[in-house]
């Protein structure tokens, strides 16, 4: 957490779940070091009941993790808004050696089901590979949702969570190439799988599509980049992470420049 974060001597503060989780953090240790309670902000409070986030902000520092909706309607009410910057996967990915400015759109991959099988993405993915980029995707989180039915009755009874798994990922997008059939990727692409980036216990492994679906990526959260062309130090630091040295050499696509 930056030190911004830590100097309000007096604030609420939210920490937001809808969209990510805390690795392993238990709360007691944040609340201990604030000596505040933190309620646990989850998808629900933050889309439908953010007066509860901005109740007193006007006259007291209310802390909350950043939300569009949230600061306009802070604006709204006149109470000012600071942003103070943390760590993100946006900016950690560039942990598994590829250079952050060699990457183009981030591309969400979200679940199917048996009657929506969305396939957008790939016209993102087609546009980074046209281009020779590399492109981050972010995979798709289910933390309380409700089924059809039961948002129809309007009972608050919630799904279990699901994380999407990078092996799931790489089977949509090979499943989509393989209806869409304009050679986008293939199975022998080289991706990169991470898992819970920054946490002790991280995982990042290298290969093509056909063998990160079958590789052990360990808990959530995960995150798959579609490898562009490579510079050769990239490609070297890539490589240390790759399942096998003989197919990496075979299908990474390298510069000298």
């Amino acid at each position: 957490m930056p030190i911004g974060g830590i100097d309000p001597p007096t604030f609420a503060l939210q920490v937001q779940r809808s969209t990510t989780e805390l690795n392993g953090l238990p709360t007691d240790r944040p609340e201990a070091l604030y000596g505040k309670k933190i309620p646990l902000a989850d998808r629900e409070m933050v889309e439908s009941d953010l007066n509860a986030i901005l109740k007193d902000a006007d006259s007291i520092n209310a802390a909350a993790t950043t939300h569009t909706d949230l600061v306009l309607r802070a604006k709204e009410l006149d109470i000012r808004v600071t942003s103070i910057h943390n760590a993100s996967i946006m900016n950690a990915i560039g942990c598994c050696g590829l250079q952050l400015y060699n990457y183009s759109q981030t591309i969400s991959i979200v679940f199917c089901s048996d009657s929506w099988r969305p396939d957008s993405f790939y016209d993102k993915i087609k546009q980074n590979r046209a281009i020779k980029l590399h492109a981050l995707c972010l995979l798709d989180i289910k933390v309380k949702e409700q089924s059809i039915e039961n948002m129809a009755r309007g009972r608050k009874i919630y799904e279990p969570p699901r994380y999407m798994t990078v092996n799931q990922a790489v089977e949509q997008l090979l499943e989509v190439e393989e209806k869409r059939q304009e050679k986008v990727y293939s199975a022998t692409t080289i991706g990169v799988g991470m898992s819970r980036i920054g946490a002790p216990d991280q995982r990042i492994i290298c290969g093509t599509l056909q063998e990160l679906l079958e590789a052990d990526f360990g808990e959530p959260l995960h995150s798959l980049v579609l490898a562009g062309e490579m510079h050769f130090l990239e490609a070297d630091i890539l490589k240390t992470f790759a399942i096998i040295f003989d197919t990496f050499n075979q299908y990474a696509q390298v510069s000298d420049h």
